[in-house]
């Protein structure tokens, strides 16, 4: 065969992910530093018994009774003649995650057993991970692949924050999540505890903090959610944020507060309140003293994270009073009237520092904080972008990247896989570069509520880990999707529920109708982006339900993604052909058209199945605008086709008319958008 004619069949067989890497990543997730695979296989008809060769670990011991369990559900090995092979173990010590302790590990599979090294238990932790993540078919049942594994991780910190202040969410939501982490490589919970909206640890130094707010977490749950997340090698970091977003203390120490308002509930609003505590008065340290005592005394990580964002200055510039300590303290612009906002914040940062160190915590505090005068023992935590974060490592303080990986955004995978910390081009020298310890994703909650977070953050979250984790030119989007997906039944499979909870979503909307044209609409869209749902028509507050189409919708549309595979595919051959012949003479072609016509034939059908159903629902109708969206881009996108498939070229008026009508219907509703209009406007815009 001619080699374009290799290329063009290479082109047409692709569609379920746009390039095949070169190298075999399989389903592993974060791709490891170094795997070679063997042709051999451990048949399912075996036992793996463990041999633990290290200091005594119960922690340990747990877990690897744990990845027998879950590799026993994949091959159950209940065959009489099941053979029994070593699991050995061996590791050199204990590993402690908050100490930064070493993560490597090797990983070896044969025929004849399996094989952990590592030098601590964090090791041994990623290699069971790693393991339960090979396991293949091997007739009606799984086999793990002979192989050589040797991993590190790239950077050390690797997190996901939850919001739980906006959204209260049960201690079972919390524990599958850290299962999640665990089986991804992620190493910190960041526990957002506190804000305007609620402060959920029970504090029984200053009860009427948790009183105020309602839900919240007793110490005994905080325990049991730190022994859950110890077990799987994962610290907790916890979050207080001061001096802004404090609504919830304020109205339960109102002397806390800067400016007049008194505040008798949480805030009831996702708007930024700009409220701030008062930095001028000594009450205000004696009682974070007090709090933080005891705070710092539950949680027991080295690392304490104080906030520091968002404090526009503007209840600090409307008070005579703290306009006066200002200027006493020279912490005013150049003009002598307007307060320098950083000077005052700093004050406060140092006197916040001050507190944590006499109880042994370094602070880390959101990319607001950096400034002239802050100590470099502070952590900053870059949410704007990544000036903040190189700004600080040049200042000499330590930095996480978390800009680029808001997973309440609703970005794509691909997007926060293409966020590196420390690219290529970074501006950072040596000694800077190792001050940028990792990053975090981070899942602020006012559209997500414990019945729907899982959708929100995985498995999304599984590509920034492997980004944290794996080497820089592991950076392969079509194979990270693929190996996504994998992951995404994996953690179902753990207890997940960010599949089962979206379809019971959908069941519940469609009431007694067949869901199915009600599934095939929500699956090709997505939320607006970004902030834009606080400005679509819909108000929401902190008890607004989530319970509408939109929170149904995935975050990112696989099935969007997967056309647009198949039309980059049919683009890309066509293009190569350079008009010797047709790509759909070809048996790929002809299967990749088949299955295009055939999505686009029930997209186009779909709308009038739908139609009682919108009609019948108050909650539904204003989705009635995109189901016909879709129908009407459907057809098109088969007018399109068909040309392409007579070899003909469409008419210029046609084209120019067809794409005015994609332009026209590609419009927002009930805050979610057609994520599959984009891919049919390239089809229609092929020549």
């Amino acid at each position: 065969m001619r080699p374009f004619l290799l290329l063009l069949v290479f082109l047409l067989a692709r569609p379920a992910f746009c390039q095949p890497t070169t190298t075999d990543t399989r389903n592993l997730l974060p791709v490891p530093t170094t795997v070679r695979w063997g042709t051999g296989m451990l048949g399912w008809k075996v036992v793996l018994r463990p041999r633990l060769q290290g200091p005594a670990d119960t922690i340990t011991a747990a877990a690897v009774a744990r990845t027998l369990k879950r590799l026993n559900r994949q091959a159950p090995a209940t065959a009489r003649d099941a053979a029994t092979l070593p699991l050995q173990i061996s590791y050199g010590k204990v590993g402690r995650p908050e100490l930064f302790d070493e993560e490597r590990y090797s990983l070896r599979v044969t025929p004849t057993g399996v094989t952990i090294d590592a030098p601590t238990t964090l090791g041994v932790l990623h290699a069971l991970a790693t393991l339960e993540q090979l396991p293949q078919p091997d007739g009606r049942h799984s086999a793990l692949p002979e192989v050589d594994i040797q991993d590190q991780p790239r950077f050390a910190w690797r997190g996901l924050l939850i919001d739980v202040a906006r959204h209260f969410m049960p201690v079972s939501v919390i524990k599958r999540n850290l299962d999640a982490m665990a089986a991804t490589k992620l190493n910190v919970l960041h526990w957002h505890l506190s804000d305007d909206q609620g402060f959920r640890v029970e504090s029984r130094a200053l009860p009427r903090l948790h009183e105020v707010s309602g839900q919240y977490y007793t110490q005994a749950q905080v325990r049991e959610v730190l022994r859950y997340a110890a077990a799987r090698g994962i610290r907790v970091l916890p979050e207080f944020d001061v001096p802004g977003h404090t609504i919830a203390w304020q109205a339960a120490y109102p002397q806390l507060a800067s400016g007049d308002t008194l505040y008798k509930t949480v805030y009831q609003s996702w708007r930024l309140a700009n409220v701030a505590f008062d930095p001028t008065k000594e009450t205000t340290y004696q009682l974070l003293d007090t709090l933080f005592g005891e705070m710092t005394a539950l949680f027991p990580d080295p690392y304490f994270h104080i906030g520091g964002d968002e404090n526009d200055g503007r209840q600090w510039r409307g008070n005579p009073r703290i306009m006066a300590f200002a200027k006493a303290k020279k912490m005013l612009k150049p003009d002598g009237k307007t307060l320098d906002k950083h000077a005052l914040q700093t004050y406060f940062n140092r006197r916040v520092l001050s507190i944590l160190t006499k109880y042994n915590k370094q602070m880390v505090g959101w990319d607001e904080i950096l400034g002239p005068g802050l100590p470099k023992d502070a952590v900053i935590q870059s949410w704007r972008g990544k000036k903040g974060l190189y700004d600080a490592a040049k200042a000499g303080n330590r930095a996480i990247l978390s800009n680029g990986y808001y997973l309440d955004l609703y970005l794509s995978a691909a997007n926060a896989y293409g966020t590196d910390p420390l690219p290529v081009d970074n501006p950072l020298n040596v000694a800077q570069q190792r001050l940028i310890r990792g990053g975090e994703a981070t899942m602020w909650s006012e559209f997500a509520d414990s019945v729907i977070v899982d959708s929100r953050i995985w498995p999304r979250a599984a590509a920034v880990a492997e980004r944290l984790w794996s080497a820089r030119d592991v950076n392969n989007t079509p194979d990270m999707y693929r190996r996504l997906a994998a992951v995404s039944r994996q953690l179902e499979g753990l207890g997940l529920q960010h599949r089962s909870a979206p379809e019971q979503l959908l069941r519940q909307l469609a009431g007694p109708t067949d869901v199915v044209a009600l599934r095939t609409l929500v699956q090709v869209l997505e939320p607006v982006k970004e902030y834009k749902r606080h400005f679509q028509g819909f108000t929401y507050t902190p008890s607004t339900p989530l319970n509408r189409l939109v929170d149904a919708a995935p975050a990112e549309s696989d099935v969007a993604r997967n056309f647009n595979c198949r039309v980059d595919s049919l683009m890309e051959a066509t293009v190569a052909l350079a008009g010797r012949g047709s790509v759909f003479t070809m048996v790929p072609g002809r299967r990749n058209a088949l299955a295009m016509r055939q999505q686009l034939q029930a997209w186009q059908a779909n709308h009038s199945r739908l139609i009682p159903l919108l009609a019948a629902s108050p909650t539904l109708t204003e989705y009635a605008p995109l189901s016909a969206a879709l129908s009407a881009a459907a057809a098109l996108g088969l007018e399109r086709l068909a040309l392409l498939e007579k070899q003909q070229k469409p008419d210029a008026e046609w084209q120019a008319t067809a794409l005015k009508q994609l332009d026209a219907l590609n419009k927002p509703a009930g805050q979610t958008e057609l994520a599959v209009l984009p891919v049919i406007r390239r089809l229609v815009e092929l020549r």
